[in-house]
């Protein structure tokens, strides 16, 4: 399979990638800010499997040149059959104190720049293929929601609602969409957030999971957005 996935430095990005390169016939290009966390991620991957085929691209999907990004992708894997769409920021702060600006942050890390990420990458998705949008329980509806998550919130249930719509914009062209509405894992994200906290997922389990569900999950879902928590709503 030939896989991008964001947010690949830290956290559930950074194990998923590294339970995908476990198969050395995927070809995976890892997005993320951090140049010397990427690198930490590939010497890591090379240690568990030297023959994977991993790239590592320093690219900022809000602010960063796309052509560039279009470039790289066509000269390292060509076409693209898992797009994993999991940056994002968390914040946590009193509705009150939260500004305007605070929401638009939001806003571009967990919903415009994954719409610029899916808008740019659509001419190199090939039939079949199968974009999974990283949400939250914080967006799903119906779920418990919690102070100082508004900005968050609010923006991953916009993320939600884009996967739906584009299900069934693209379905004739047999490209699937489906969102993980993830709860807690435990991640440097979530630690910043909630100092103390201690969540009942550890961050390789979330990863594993996302990383399965995104070579699979398109023969059982579409246009879905899926809780994953270990809580009832």
């Amino acid at each position: 399979m030939k896989i991008i996935i964001t947010g690949a430095s830290s956290g559930i990005g950074f194990e998923a990638v590294l339970e995908l390169i476990i198969n050395s016939e995927h070809e995976i290009i890892a997005l993320a800010r951090s140049e010397d966390k990427l690198r930490r991620l590939y010497d890591i991957a090379m240690g568990l499997n030297p023959d994977c085929r991993l790239f590592p691209a320093k690219f900022d999907i809000v602010h960063d040149d796309y052509n560039s990004l279009i470039s790289f992708v066509k000269d390292r894997i060509g076409s693209v059959d898992i797009l994993i769409n999991n940056a994002g920021l968390l914040q946590n702060k009193p509705f009150e104190d939260t500004t305007q600006l605070d929401f638009a942050e939001m806003l571009q890390s967990n919903l415009l720049g994954h719409v610029k990420v899916i808008q740019h990458m659509l001419p190199l998705l090939n039939e079949n293929a199968h974009v999974v949008n990283i949400g939250s329980m914080g967006g799903f509806n119906g779920s418990a929601k919690f102070p100082g998550l508004a900005a968050y919130s609010a923006s991953k249930a916009a993320l939600h609602t884009l996967t739906e719509c584009l299900a069934v914009e693209y379905a004739s062209k047999k490209i699937s969409f489906n969102c993980l509405a993830l709860g807690s894992a435990q991640t440097e994200m979530l630690e910043r957030a909630f100092p103390g906290y201690q969540s009942p997922v550890m961050a390789f389990e979330m990863g594993k999971y996302i990383a399965d569900f995104a070579l699979t999950g398109q023969k059982f879902f579409n246009g879905k957005v899926i809780p994953v928590a270990v809580t009832t709503p």
